[in-house]
């Protein structure tokens, strides 16, 4: 959107949080036009407001994740994708967001890895989905998925039914291979350019993981 037109959308979502102040869309629609013009604190206020007003929505807590993310607030951001989830557990966007902060900020690879594959079952997603969560159960100590539609392997004679069955999928990568291509730095991700109104926040995973913390 042109800075004119942000302009006058804040207006007028301003003046709909007067008129109607239980609603939360505005609020949401407020603090994604904040986040998108750099406002993280307005950002984060509006969306606030969205969720007090309706806890149950996940748009608002997706949304307040988002910006809870770009600033740096990855436990709160996390919680806020947890909230999104509890509101609608078919809300695929949350899952996936859920996986980046959860891996890459937080270093919970078993938080990741379980959102990551809810996101994929809900969506289909191949890439770079796919391959992060094939790197995801490496680092976990998983099996790897088989390739869907893949045959089972044939039991060597005398061996019982199940040997094999574990065995790696042709071309898979060592670990550390499933990060995707043509991913940005660490800590820019999709969000850095918030989504317009009409699309859902998804955070994109950079191509590498933050350096962890001194002593965290």
């Amino acid at each position: 959107m042109r800075s004119g037109n942000n302009t006058e959308a804040e207006l007028e979502f301003k003046q709909m949080t007067l008129a109607y102040p239980r609603l939360s869309t505005p609020f949401v629609n407020l603090g994604i036009i904040y986040r998108k013009a750099g406002h993280l604190d307005q950002s984060e206020e509006a969306l606030k407001g969205a969720v007090e007003r309706n806890g149950g929505s996940a748009v608002a807590w997706n949304e307040l994740g988002a910006t809870q993310r770009l600033r740096g607030e990855f436990p709160d951001a996390a919680a806020s994708y947890e909230k999104a989830i509890a509101a609608d557990s078919n809300y695929a966007p949350a899952y996936r967001n859920l996986g980046v902060v959860s891996d890459l900020y937080l270093g919970d690879p078993e938080r990741a890895l379980t959102a990551l594959e809810r996101y994929k079952e809900l969506t289909g997603e191949d890439r770079p989905v796919t391959s992060w969560i094939a790197e995801l159960r490496q680092r976990t100590g998983k099996p790897p998925l088989k390739p869907a539609g893949a045959a089972p392997a044939a039991a060597p004679q005398g061996a019982s039914a199940d040997s094999g069955a574990n065995g790696a999928p042709a071309g898979a990568g060592a670990a550390g291979a499933g990060a995707p291509a043509g991913a940005g730095a660490a800590g820019a991700g999709a969000n850095a350019t918030p989504p317009n109104n009409s699309a859902p926040s998804k955070d994109a995973p950079p191509a590498t993981k933050p350096a962890p913390k001194a002593g965290g």
